[in-house]
């Protein structure tokens, strides 16, 4: 259950990172337009974000798969209600894990989290509703805002793919988090379309050579 958005060089929020950043606008010129996806699942979109907590893409993609065959295809309530510990440690989930989707499950259940509510909500309200959400982490409940909100301006400074291309795109070794956001001021109201493009940019494996701003 996903959405999909378009960005390209007519995108107010492109024109805008462009005009105000000259390595960005290589970037998205090098890149092009994009699709990106949004979730309207909201519940599964946090279990899957929980079970790709510390691993690697490709290793969360497997288990992912597993645990949505074990749910039915869709990963609900319902569905994860119905089995046991056992079946989703099966999966090859940690018990930490899945002890964090029982958490997350009672919060809904018991009103403590209230997906509906959030698209209201500011993004720092977000952020404290879910992070009080034992097992979701402020990296998680920004990916929230990222992937099911779809907010425009959310940094995310605790992302290691993200990091990879900051580093590459401005060369330089110091990704903390005062220099991201400092850097990163410019790109306001529109952090987030940048980091899309800085997330692209590793998937396509541009980072693997180094960025040459007057290079073609």
């Amino acid at each position: 259950m996903t959405l999909t958005h378009h960005l390209d060089d007519q995108s107010p929020a492109v024109i805008h990172l462009m005009q105000v950043d000259k390595r960005l606008a290589k970037l998205i010129t090098t890149i092009g337009p994009i699709d990106y996806r949004v979730s309207e699942n909201p519940f599964g979109y946090l279990v899957a974000n929980i079970v790709g907590q510390m691993l690697s893409n490709k290793v969360a993609a497997v288990i992912l798969k597993r645990l949505r065959d074990l749910c039915g295809g869709e990963i609900t309530i319902t569905a994860i209600k119905s089995l046991s510990d056992e079946a989703i440690h099966g999966v090859g989930l940690s018990h930490a894990k899945v002890g964090y989707i029982r958490n997350l499950t009672a919060a809904v259940e018991s009103g403590e989290v209230v997906f509906d509510q959030y698209p209201e909500m500011t993004d720092a309200e977000v952020l404290k509703a879910l992070t009080a959400v034992r097992g979701i982490g402020n990296w998680s409940a920004k990916m929230y805002l990222f992937s099911v909100l779809d907010r425009p301006d959310v940094l995310p400074v605790e992302d290691k793919a993200f990091l990879q291309g900051y580093r590459w795109l401005y060369h330089t070794s110091d990704a903390s988090a005062a220099a991201v956001q400092q850097k990163a001021a410019k790109w306001r109201p529109y952090r987030t379309v940048a980091a899309k493009y800085l997330y692209r940019a590793v998937d396509l494996g541009l980072t693997k050579s180094p960025f040459h701003l007057f290079k073609t």
